[in-house]
């Protein structure tokens, strides 16, 4: 069993995706508090089915039920002191309570930005190009360029970061994600 922890400290989105694409068993993000019975529930069937190379896709921010109760304050002296390097090492301990199997922790960090562009990579980045070189053009500057309803278009940059754009718990994305049996801990 594999956890691959993924950067999204206060986000999912990158380890939703990820863990879509990588076809994990498991993803874990900041906004969804998982259960660990439910994420051994969700392992016993799988191996139950004789699935036996299990992944877990975990977020930096993951939090646990428990720890969703917590303030701030005694979430951090709770992190302090549990001594855990980060996340997927923390969560390998509470599954180590609950599963007997071996457990693997891997942290690819900021490399997991790299790698070679697909065909739908290029073409989305030369049309984001250029519509933000037609923006310089028409001199709108102080925009953002962005895929809105799948459409290319650009919005102003203060509305661009006037809020983080947490995953949602009835975001289209999640409902599928649960509908192809991933378990989300929850």
């Amino acid at each position: 069993m594999f956890i691959v922890e993924l950067m999204g400290h206060k986000t999912g989105w990158l380890t939703l995706h990820a863990g879509l694409a990588g076809n994990a068993d498991v993803i874990l993000i900041p906004e969804i508090p998982y259960d660990i019975n439910k994420i051994r529930k969700a392992i016993d069937k799988k191996t139950e089915t004789g699935k036996n190379d299990i992944i877990i896709a975990a977020a930096e921010g993951i939090i646990s039920q428990e720890e969703s109760r917590l303030s701030k304050k005694e979430l951090k002296e709770k992190r302090k002191s549990d001594g855990f390097i980060s996340a997927g090492y923390r969560l390998e301990a509470e599954l180590n309570k609950v599963i007997d199997k071996e457990i693997r922790v891997t942290v690819p960090g900021h490399v997991q930005r790299g790698g070679n562009p697909c065909a739908y990579d290029r073409v989305l980045t030369s049309r984001l190009g250029a519509k933000a070189a037609e923006l310089i053009l028409n001199k709108e500057y102080g925009r953002m360029v962005s895929v809105v309803k799948n459409k290319i278009t650009s919005i102003p940059l203060s509305q661009a970061v006037e809020k983080t754009k947490m995953v949602e718990t009835d975001d289209d994305i999640v409902k599928q994600v649960k509908m192809l049996g991933i378990c989300l801990g929850d």
